[in-house]
């Protein structure tokens, strides 16, 4: 018996020594890392840092983090920030964000996002660059403000980004239940009774090949830029309104997309009126737009379905066989 306790004890001081130990190695990680990106020209930094979790977990919570890419114009900064991992394995990292506000910002855009219970999950494979196995963010209810007022809104949201067999290839699905467009566009939308406050259904559902692996060189030097995307379906509700979307593109070292989408659109013609009203298309030209979709819409045998490909074909855009100008460039900065 006082044998089995020395041993108990040996392996206790063995354990809380390694806990300590690898605890102070994260921590001097973590604020080698941001004085590496204050050196690079960032804003970096966090008031305190404090570590717990003993015996099973090493959990860091930074007090004050704020982080600005002078670069992309991307800023972010929070009352605190919790990291926990396994004691046993630190690259299985779970962040928690508080249900304060959080500050977002591009360039000299902010917007504020108060969410409830907000946890991003990230997954690294062993190896020296972290490669990401599998990112996710889960929240509860959540709302996003700008200067005009509340923009965004959902009862949750779940977006994940999980490495697949194919080299450099990662699944993408999003989910934001009862999402709730902005103030703005439900001005647009008031005089549609039809309407409901939040949509039906939002999501996203696709594959995307990229030109390197995601891992720490995506914040060390640049992103992954896409070079396939096949989008097996994106689809919105919204009432009697409904746009679903899927097909395979591919990208090339410019950014200039190539292939074709496939777009159906249900009570087309009630989404154009609120284009109109939200000024994304200008009154002279919702006569000539109607027509057309009309006639798309006819060729599909259902005047209220708009059905028909969007092709993306040497920098242009087409939908069916009319013009509609530059493809968008898809780049990641």
């Amino acid at each position: 018996m006082i044998r089995l306790l020395k041993i108990l004890v040996v392996l206790g001081l063995v354990w809380s020594t390694y806990w300590y130990g690898a605890g102070y190695v994260l921590r001097q990680g973590v604020t080698k890392w941001f004085a590496a990106q204050t050196e690079r020209g960032w804003q970096a930094d966090f008031s305190d840092i404090m570590t717990s979790g003993y015996p099973t977990r090493h959990i860091m919570t930074l007090q004050n983090p704020a982080l600005a890419d002078p670069a992309t114009g991307a800023a972010w900064q929070a009352d605190w920030l919790n990291m926990a991992s396994p004691a046993i394995w630190p690259g299985r990292q779970t962040l928690a964000f508080p249900a304060t506000t959080q500050l977002l910002s591009y360039f000299d855009q902010t917007v504020a996002l108060r969410a409830e219970g907000m946890v991003a999950d990230l997954h690294l494979k062993p190896g020296r660059n972290l490669a990401v196995d599998r990112m996710a963010l889960t929240s509860g209810p959540w709302q996003v403000d700008d200067a005009t007022g509340e923009a965004l809104a959902a009862d949750a949201i779940v977006l994940s980004m999980q490495s697949t067999d194919q080299a450099e290839t990662y699944q993408f699905n999003v989910d934001a239940p009862q999402f709730v467009p902005g103030a703005a566009l439900r001005r647009f939308v008031r005089s549609s009774a039809a309407l409901p406050d939040s949509f039906e259904t939002l999501g996203l559902d696709m594959k995307v090949r990229f030109d390197r692996p995601w891992d720490r060189r995506a914040l060390e030097d640049r992103r992954p830029q896409p070079v396939a995307i096949d989008l097996k379906l994106a689809q919105a509700k919204w009432g009697a309104l409904a746009l679903f979307a899927a097909g395979q593109v591919t990208v090339d070292g410019n950014g200039v997309p190539t292939g074709e989408l496939s777009i159906k659109a249900e009570n087309w013609r009630d989404m154009l009126t609120i284009a109109q009203g939200s000024g994304a298309v200008p009154e002279y030209a919702i006569g000539p737009t109607e027509r057309v979709l009309d006639l798309l819409s006819n060729m599909s045998g259902n005047s209220e379905t708009l059905d028909v490909n969007l092709t993306l074909r040497n920098g242009m855009v087409k939908l069916g066989p009319f013009p509609l100008g530059p493809a968008p460039y898809i780049y990641l900065r």
